[in-house]
């Protein structure tokens, strides 16, 4: 193999490595969740009293809502809490004398003014979180 045949070889190597680094930069920054927002908002449209915290993809969790019936929601302001901008978040919910359950999709904390709206619906043991705005 010549000098230039090596030259380019190289060359060439650098630049796929290159090119496999950006895409890889790329995905890890967009593999953050969306919609991106400051606000948690959980509207009961279930048949039971609940609460509900938020939690991190990391595990940080916060402290839970007062309990509130059908027919009502609480909204928790993520810069009141101890989790990091850029955290993936969700809301978990407390069914009272019932199950806990959090929905399958995450979303952003951003310090943006916008609020991420999940509806609850269902009985105490079988319902489900839905993300809805």
């Amino acid at each position: 193999m010549t000098f230039r045949a090596r030259l380019v070889g190289a060359a060439l190597v650098g630049t796929l490595a290159a090119g496999a680094s950006a895409l890889a930069t790329a995905s890890t920054a967009s593999a953050q969740a969306e919609p991106c927002v400051q606000r948690i908002a959980v509207v009961n449209n279930a048949a039971f009293v609940m609460s509900f915290s938020v939690q991190a993809s990391n595990g940080l969790e916060t402290a839970n809502t007062d309990t509130y019936p059908i027919n009502q929601s609480r909204t928790i302001d993520l810069t009141t809490t101890a989790l990091p901008v850029g955290s993936d978040v969700r809301p978990v919910v407390d069914a009272v004398a019932g199950a806990q359950r959090t929905p399958s999709s995450f979303v952003s904390y951003c310090e943006n003014g916008q609020t991420a709206t999940y509806s609850v619906t269902g009985t105490t043991y079988d319902y489900t979180v839905t993300l809805i705005g």
